[in-house]
Formats: structure tokens, sequence, C-alpha cells
């Protein structure tokens, strides 16, 4: 496996957090992996954006090129980071705020899923939730046991990124 992931939205979209909870996860899977944070001057509502590669092999370097797999959860993002996509790579897009259309998307309505299971700022877990569905990449168990971990001092997000989580998995 090697997996060159891009996750890019707006500043308090949880990009950075999304980017750290799948290098943690990949560690627990023994895995090699980097995480290259980027954020816009702004920090709330700026934009930001996050490399992570994956792999069953030493990485030599953070930077990607051509992503084979781009997370984007708002419409400037997509239009950065779509035209890099490898091909054949997978798109994931929060279709709430993305209203840009690329027929080998897999739209997620993140943002409005997240809202109605009443926090917005969920949507980053509504799209691991899919992310995971699709690709297999972790056993569903690994990436709950990760959340667990990460927010275990932080109990009143627990519940609800674990509840986003799964319900990304439904979509």
């Amino acid at each position: 496996m090697h997996e060159e992931i891009i996750i890019a939205g707006s500043g308090g979209q949880g990009i950075m957090f999304l980017g750290n909870l799948l290098c943690n996860i990949a560690a627990s899977q023994n895995k090699y992996t980097t995480f290259f944070p980027s954020y816009g001057a702004e920090m709330r509502g700026g934009t930001a954006n996050c490399s992570v590669i994956i792999s069953d092999d030493e990485i030599g370097s953070p930077v990607i090129a051509a992503p084979s797999i781009l997370i984007i959860l708002n419409e400037q993002s997509y239009n950065r980071f779509s035209p890099k996509l490898k091909k054949g790579g997978l798109l994931f897009v929060n279709s709430s705020l993305v209203y840009s259309k690329s027929p080998d998307a897999i739209y997620v309505p993140a943002t409005e899923t997240a809202s109605q299971l009443g926090d917005v700022r969920s949507a980053n877990m509504v799209m691991l939730g899919k992310f995971i569905k699709e690709t297999k990449i972790f056993p569903v168990a690994a990436v709950n046991e990760i959340i667990k971990k990460v927010l275990e001092n932080k109990k009143n997000l627990l519940e609800i990124n674990l509840s986003a989580f799964a319900e990304g998995e439904k979509l």
C-alpha cells in the first residue's frame, strides 16, 4: 500500500485533526506515515490543507505532487486541488459546500449530516466514515479505537465524533 492523500478545506473544519487522526490510525496498524500541514494566513475561515502519506514502505518525502486520494470540504479547495488528482484517484467531496461536479467524485453531504447530528464541526468525521467505507484502508474497529484514544480527555467531543463517523459509514 502507498496512498498519498490531500485533505483540504477551511480553517475550523477539522482538516488538521482529520490528517493527524489518519496518521495515528496508520501508526496503530504498523504503517509508515507522514503529516505535512499547510495553513493560510488566516485561521478560522481561511484555507487549510494537509498532506498525509500512508505506506507499507519507508517514505522519502512528505511532499505530494499528484495525490491518489483527495478529501475536499469546500469549493475553494475543490478548485485548487482537483486538477492535481492522479488519474484513477479517489475524490471525496463535501456535497453540502461544493457545488462543482465531477463524474468520478464520491459526494458526501458531510456538513448537512453533521448539522443534523447536532454539531456542524463533525463534518470531517462524516467524511472519514465514508472514506473508510469506500477504501477499506483500515478496519472500522481500529478507527473507532483511535478516535476514542485521541479524544479521551475531551469527553464532550467523543460521542459526537463517534456518531458522525458511524453516520459517514452508512452513507
